[in-house]
């Protein structure tokens, strides 16, 4: 698996943007049921390189509004907004489509379903409990790192793995630890692999494996 090769010649198929792409790896499988709950995925993965730029990430709080802030959250939805901001659906897209990932109180989540579920849902942006005395600021600071890696009804995961503007031994080491945990994950290891392919956002794929 050559993945420096990959990237380089990922990059000369790309034209330069006026903004920084993402490096966006597809990975496809084979001989895999998907139908057996036991070989889906949904799993967050942090990269050991990071994703080159941090997500957005919204807190829904009640007990701990005041910490969430400090923690690092980038909005926090407070316990008293939830049905108001449910309410103005305009208002609940554009929060849903300017933040990246939601954490929401144990307390909340029956709430947090049925005012915010209907547009957070669609958009695998659903929130996640936040555990029981759970470390906040890590909480938060890892989830400002990881990638998403789900594996429902399609035979194929797609997620970033960093930024134009990252080292390519960086992006490199990230599909690297993405490929290998899947091969762990998979019933069959390596043999549940088809392909690996690698891209800039507005460029053409290239063939990892």
């Amino acid at each position: 698996m050559d993945v420096l090769k990959a990237l380089q010649e990922a990059k000369k198929e790309s034209r330069k943007r006026k903004f920084v792409q993402s490096w966006d790896l597809s990975v496809n499988l084979k001989n895999i049921d998907l139908k057996r709950p036991e070989n889906r995925l949904n799993m967050d993965f942090q990269l050991p390189e990071g994703r080159g730029s941090e997500l957005k990430v919204c807190v829904i709080a009640d007990s701990l509004e005041n910490e969430a802030g400090k923690a690092g959250a980038d909005f926090v939805i407070k316990k008293q907004e939830i049905t108001s901001i449910g309410a103005d659906k305009k208002r609940l897209k554009e929060i849903a489509n300017t933040y990246d990932l939601f954490l929401g109180e144990m307390a909340l989540m029956a709430d947090v379903g049925r005012h915010l579920g209907t547009v957070l849902g669609p958009r695998g942006k659903m929130a996640r409990p936040i555990p029981l005395k759970a470390n906040l600021e890590v909480l938060v600071r890892t989830a400002k790192k990881t990638s998403r890696i789900v594996l429902k009804e399609n035979p194929v995961i797609h997620l970033t793995v960093g930024k134009e503007d990252m080292e390519d031994e960086k992006v490199a080491r990230n599909v690297e630890s993405v490929v290998n945990l899947l091969q762990e994950k998979m019933p069959k290891g390596k043999e549940n692999i088809k392909s690996v392919y690698i891209k800039l956002t507005m460029g053409k794929a290239v063939k990892v494996m």
